[in-house]
């Protein structure tokens, strides 16, 4: 759960899945913002200044354009290193990755490059008069936390939580679904929405109430029934064959053929019948 005292301090956004599931994220506050702000903008003048180095002949044949080239570097520097990092490291910079931030949609899903772009163009806006007045200012009075490119791209911007594995999911044995060939092929297939729920769910099972849990599940292992067009073994419940799904699209531990990664890998739950229990449709 998300602990007392960063609810206070952060507030929280709460996401209602279409199953009337709650998940909570922590809302980074503005001073955490600012830090990893101050990060970003060093890299960010110093990758300036070194394009300016390679401009310098052009920028000495041509004195009268030299700061307004300076300043169109900046921007386009500015602009793609958020653009470009946001989009490839699934909204994070190497200020908020120092910080453990990360922008995520308002749906609670990763963003884009359209969220991305769209959010730092704003920047302009939100740097005015100077040092992010406006964006600041509107963080401080938005429910959300949200600057003026938050509020146009429909993005938050989230503490990043360190959640333990489960053990279900660190369990990669050579017996049972787990080594199915056809249930692994058809887990890989599964689109990157689907991918993102079952794993998110997953992870935050144990935040959920009982009933909430059980309804998320059963609606899940349904769906997931539907996708990978196989029928969920009988001795498994909802939830495990969502967690089997899950450890199936955690990368495999590097491991010698013909023994575990590590002393802790066990066989799974399944006994090796559970490879021949669910077969396609």
């Amino acid at each position: 759960m998300t602990p007392a005292s960063d609810t206070l301090l952060d507030g929280t956004h709460t996401v209602l899945t279409p199953e009337y599931v709650e998940f909570r994220f922590t809302l980074a506050g503005v001073y955490s913002r600012f830090l990893a702000w101050l990060v970003d903008a060093v890299i960010v003048g110093l990758t300036t200044m070194v394009v300016l180095l390679v401009f310098q002949v052009a920028m000495a044949a041509f004195p009268g354009f030299a700061s307004a080239l300076g300043i169109v570097i900046y921007f386009l520097v500015d602009w793609g290193y958020g653009i470009t990092l946001e989009t490839a490291w699934a909204g994070q910079t190497v200020g908020k990755r120092a910080l453990s931030l990360r922008v995520i949609q308002e749906s609670g899903v990763r963003i884009g490059f359209y969220h991305a772009a769209l959010r730092n163009l704003a920047r302009v806006v939100d740097r005015l008069p100077f040092l992010y007045l406006v964006g600041g200012t509107t963080a401080l009075v938005s429910r959300s936390h949200q600057r003026l490119g938050d509020l146009l791209a429909g993005t938050i911007v989230v503490r990043e939580r360190r959640l333990k594995v489960p053990s279900a999911l660190e369990t990669r044995g050579d017996e049972g679904l787990l080594a199915d060939p056809l249930f692994v092929a058809r887990v890989k297939r599964l689109s990157t929405e689907e991918r993102e729920l079952v794993l998110s769910a997953a992870l935050r099972r144990e935040e959920l109430r009982m009933e909430a849990r059980l309804r998320l599940f059963s609606t899940l292992g349904a769906r997931l029934q539907d996708s990978l067009a196989m029928e969920k073994p009988a001795h498994l419940s909802d939830e495990k064959w969502t967690l089997l799904v899950a450890a199936t699209l955690l990368p495999a531990p590097n491991k010698r053929p013909g023994r575990p990664a590590s002393p802790r890998s066990t066989p799974p739950g399944p006994p090796n019948r559970s490879a021949t229990s669910a077969y396609p449709r």
